[in-house]
């Protein structure tokens, strides 16, 4: 149940981190009604969307670390992290973005960072 409330929590929190770093660049891009809007305030309303990605990062982390009795390493939760940061960039890319194009090296690094899991979990 740990490590299901873990990645789960670790979805939502990189649900919140991809639209605070990404989101703006089509929120507040060119093109957009809201285009000249200055950078401080773009800075203050991501920051307010990643309050809400340490809401569910920290759990996740505190929930899933073995050092406060989890199932997880500290790498593996690292490994864990980056490899759902990806897969939720890749969707929230093809959702919001037309220009969004994924290749067969981007799937060959995917693959790649699976296999990183792999070993990281196997050691």
């Amino acid at each position: 149940m740990k490590s299901l409330s873990t990645v789960g929590l670790l979805l939502l929190s990189n649900s919140f981190m991809t639209l605070a770093w990404y989101g703006h660049l089509k929120f507040f891009g060119k093109g957009s009604a809201h285009a000249v809007t200055p950078l401080w305030v773009i800075i203050l309303i991501s920051w307010g969307i990643a309050f809400f990605e340490y809401c569910f990062m920290v759990p996740a982390n505190r929930i899933g670390s073995s050092e406060t009795g989890g199932p997880f390493s500290l790498i593996q939760l690292k490994v864990i992290q980056e490899v759902i940061t990806l897969v939720v960039f890749v969707i929230f890319s093809k959702i919001v973005f037309e220009n969004f194009h994924f290749s067969v090296n981007h799937l060959i690094g995917f693959i790649l960072l699976v296999a990183a899991v792999y070993f990281i979990f196997k050691g």
